[in-house]
């Protein structure tokens, strides 16, 4: 089994995908990262934007591993889907908000209601312009889709966009999720995980 790379979204807290990772098999290896300066977490001066955090995390990538991320790390997981295709066995992107025309899809400014609960939170998160249209195209990993059908930050519409342009991905709809539809449905996200990491015909 591959190693599990649980990547958190802009709130940065390592412990986001917990409630997922304790319903997956125990025996299956992982690593939770955080983001430093983002949400509650303590700042660092070498993570100024998004090309540091995809940095650190190709650092703990020395062979194929699974990742799993969220909002904001969906980006960071795409990118390196992208750019090292032989590093990524397999990838899930939940709620991604970023890579695509977020507003032209109908997503929601995230950014007022997110300084109001992080006012400490590093600058550039929230001042940095949206992130450009990413070619995941190019994604060749097996690429699973999870949405909630309740959430405005990044809404169903994305996760239909994504489903159309990554060849063989699988778009699952999980009803009355949010933008925290991991945590607030980890029941249901998580064996579409188990399934989707576990099945030997992907």
């Amino acid at each position: 089994m591959a190693k599990i790379l649980f990547l958190p979204g802009a709130g940065g807290s390592p412990d986001f995908w917990t409630p997922v990772a304790k319903l997956l098999p125990g025996a299956w290896p992982w690593h939770h990262f955080g983001w430093a300066g983002l949400g509650d977490q303590s700042h660092d001066p070498a993570v100024r934007g998004l090309d540091d955090i995809v940095a650190k995390v190709l650092a703990h990538m020395s062979e194929p591993a699974d990742l799993v991320a969220q909002s904001m790390g969906g980006v960071v997981a795409a990118r390196i889907a992208i750019e090292r295709p032989d590093l990524v066995r397999r990838l899930v992107l939940c709620v991604t908000s970023g890579g695509v025309d977020m507003a032209g899809l109908g997503a929601a400014d995230w950014r007022p209601a997110y300084r109001k609960s992080f006012p400490n939170a590093a600058e550039w998160i929230t001042s940095s312009p949206a992130a450009s249209d990413l070619p995941v195209e190019r994604i060749a990993a097996p690429t699973l889709l999870i949405w909630g059908d309740a959430d405005p930050i990044s809404p169903v519409a994305v996760g239909r966009h994504l489903n159309v342009r990554i060849a063989g991905s699988r778009l699952e709809i999980v009803p009355g999720g949010d933008h925290d539809v991991a945590v607030t449905h980890a029941g249901e996200v998580a064996p579409l995980i188990r399934r989707w990491l576990s099945d030997p015909a992907r």
